[in-house]
């Protein structure tokens, strides 16, 4: 099959492929050697430059079903030939079938136990940019000036205005001037004292709080379950809407269907955001409130002209079938421990570089003592892509469907990649 491929693109040169990077925008910083051409659930290939790749990243937790999909890849064909696109002005039944399904396998599998309306849209930013429009709605009905929003730092939710608005990092920030006014981001470190006072004093003023689960981006760092049983208690005694971002932690990620499935009832969140998974590359993503919030909503509050369209819909019911399946949750954490086991293996033969491994199922960061650029540079050359989380975290996010000895695999290449860094 390579040797069919390389026949014919061989009048197409590496150098010539990549001589097209010049048509696009400069917001990505891409090795300049490799071009992804295909991909077989947890590897890649760059046929052009003839390497193959094990691959930890999933296009960041977004292929947990693996890449290439058979049955996803048959599911978008025969729907394709079926019904791309109808708008919103009408139903579709593969929309309405996973609405249904999404409200009942969270309730089932332990999530939000009032799950009752789904919004579905197209990206995780836009998913987040519809939570903080209900929750403000539903604030601002109870009183016009319960408007503010409640972030926290370290905390990543979305590039569009709305979600970059709650993202903490200036780095993301400043470039674009002013944002959406009346945004508090607090220190999840903090004491829940500390946040009963500032919230209870602003009741008033304050609509939602977002937060993830596990926070992703910032550097993998799962939030105590005491804490957000603490903060859903102080906010719902205020009548603040939670918002849990579950785009990169949820879905099967931590070995639960949902990250927040592991807290009792009283912690579960007013809305909740899903994405990345949830289309296995195909995009998608959905906004799910219970009752409270969508009592708020009137029609024409939101929309979305590809949202609930009925291919990604096709496609989100096959994956959400899958991944909620208690023998295929399980085997997610059973390979989060092969994990965590080896990398801190590793982490006694480098204790002053790797400082801590941490996670849930198959989100789980290595943290070194500086950026590990060289380390992930390494790994790349000797056959393994890994990306970063935060300022200096190893991030290994790979499809839930990945091969026990893929893993060993590429930890062994990621151990070689260390020693070769830190001789």
């Amino acid at each position: 099959m390579l040797k069919r491929y390389l026949s014919s693109t061989s009048a197409k040169s590496l150098a010539s492929a990549l001589d097209e990077k010049v048509y696009q925008v400069t917001t990505y910083a891409r090795p300049d050697d490799l071009c992804i051409t295909r991909g077989q659930n947890a590897k890649l290939y760059d046929d052009i430059n003839g390497r193959e790749y094990i691959d930890f990243t999933a296009g960041i937790a977004v292929t947990a079903l693996g890449h290439s999909n058979p049955e996803v890849a048959d599911i978008m064909h025969k729907q394709a030939l079926k019904l791309v696109h109808s708008s919103n002005l009408y139903y579709n039944k593969e929309c309405l079938d996973l609405s249904s399904k999404l409200v009942e396998k969270t309730k089932k599998f332990g999530g939000q136990f009032d799950a009752s309306k789904v919004f579905l849209c197209n990206s995780g930013t836009e998913a987040n940019e519809a939570a903080l429009k209900f929750a403000k709605k539903h604030g601002i009905t109870i009183n016009p000036k319960k408007q503010g929003i409640i972030a926290f730092q370290n905390s990543f939710h979305g590039r569009t205005m709305g979600a970059l608005s709650v993202t903490s990092n200036p780095k993301y920030r400043t470039p674009f001037g002013d944002l959406i006014p009346h945004v508090t981001f607090l220190n999840l470190n903090d004491e829940l004292t500390k946040f009963n006072d500032y919230i209870s004093s602003n009741r008033d003023k304050l609509a939602g709080l977002i937060v993830e689960p596990v926070q992703g981006e910032g550097g993998i760092f799962p939030v105590p379950a005491d804490k957000l049983i603490g903060l859903k208690k102080i906010c719902s005694e205020n009548e603040v809407a939670v918002i849990y971002d579950e785009i990169q932690c949820g879905l099967g990620r931590t070995g639960k269907l949902w990250a927040h499935a592991a807290l009792p009832k009283e912690a579960h969140p007013d809305i909740f955001t899903s994405a990345k998974a949830l289309g296995n590359g195909f995009p998608i993503a959905a906004t799910i409130v219970n009752d409270k919030i969508n009592n708020a909503l009137q029609v024409g509050d939101h929309g979305t002209t590809y949202g609930g369209n009925p291919l990604g819909s096709a496609v989100s019911k096959y994956v959400v079938d899958v991944i909620a399946d208690e023998k295929f949750l399980s085997q997610v954490e059973a390979k989060g421990e092969i994990f965590k086991t080896r990398l801190r293996e590793l982490q006694k033969r480098f204790p002053e570089q790797i400082k801590d491994v941490r996670g849930r199922g198959l989100i789980i960061g290595a943290e070194f003592a500086e950026p590990p650029t060289e380390v992930i540079k390494r790994a790349r050359e000797l056959g393994l892509l890994v990306i970063t989380a935060g300022k200096s975290t190893a991030r290994f996010v790979p499809a839930l469907t990945i091969e026990d000895s893929v893993i060993e695999e590429g930890l062994e290449i990621f151990a070689k990649a260390v020693e070769a860094v830190y001789k």
